[in-house]
């Protein structure tokens, strides 16, 4: 039997742990590597951080894999195939971000997730270490923000657009501005305002904190688009606040493909509104 709220706690020590070496490097000069990833700098770069966080992680959660045979996905160390053959697995991202982390930019977070072998997030653990935040969330138990119950803000009068990359910079603008400028028309908002570059695990978060908001990622054939670590717990999260958390076409988000760990062949959206 498996012991939801008991994982959550462990999720919880591990991240705050590993949130506590990114606060110790925060405003250090940090030695860049590269690794195989898709076709962004995001997704290739890598610092002595990411393995750090990693490691003290995987201190907490491989004893769990035993107690209770789970299996294991992290972003630093190479799919063993385990999330597969167990009924759950551990999905980590030690350090999502790691581009706006190594830019001094407050986007960066852990992003701990446990996740059904059907692709099914059952838990969902984020912390900010920039601002001490955790969020949490357990499949039809509710979300929760620093240990609270998470009430959504009022709606702003204009819809944010959170992005990784500028909108100015992102190569499919003309398309997102139509799709915003519907969206405000259709919302009977005053207008959009952006926010951008943070890591796909805090973009979500950002969604969340600045309704009514917007996330996108449109499909694309090339490798990226973010992996399942960069999704898996926002996504638990999103859907026990009610709201959107899917592929760009409304479908619901695999969070457990054969094909690849890539998200990028049907795209993601995140939104805090509720559409017609």
């Amino acid at each position: 039997m498996i012991d939801f709220q008991h994982l959550t706690n462990i999720a919880i020590e591990a991240a705050l742990a590993a949130g506590k070496i990114i606060q110790k490097y925060i405003d250090k000069d940090i030695d860049v590597a590269t690794k195989i990833g898709g076709n962004t700098l995001a997704s290739l770069v890598v610092t002595k951080v990411d393995t750090a966080c990693e490691h003290i992680i995987l201190e907490h959660l491989i004893p769990t894999c035993t107690t209770y045979d789970l299996g294991l996905l992290t972003e630093e160390t190479e799919d063993n195939q385990s999330r597969f053959e167990k009924d759950y697995f551990w999905c980590v991202d030690p350090m999502d971000g790691t581009l706006a982390f190594i830019n001094k930019h407050p986007g960066f977070s852990v992003a701990i997730a446990l996740v059904s072998k059907e692709g099914i997030p059952y838990i969902g653990v984020v912390y900010n270490p920039s601002t001490n935040t955790i969020y949490t969330a357990i499949k039809d138990k509710g979300a929760f923000k620093n240990g609270k119950p998470w009430q959504l803000t009022q709606p702003k009068s204009f819809l944010t657009y959170v992005t990784d990359k500028t909108l100015s910079n992102s190569p499919n603008q003309d398309k997102i501005k139509d799709i915003l400028h519907k969206k405000v028309k259709e919302l009977g908002l005053q207008g959009y305002q952006e926010i951008s570059g943070a890591g796909s695990v805090l973009n979500a978060m950002l969604v969340a904190e600045n309704t009514p908001a917007l996330l996108l990622k449109l499909p694309k054939e090339e490798q990226g688009g973010g992996s399942l670590w960069d999704f898996a717990a926002t996504v638990c999260i999103f859907k026990e606040l009610g709201l959107q958390a899917t592929n760009f076409t409304g479908e619901t988000l695999g969070l457990n493909a054969k094909e690849s760990t890539f998200m990028n062949q049907l795209g993601i959206c995140y939104a805090s509104f509720k559409s017609d």
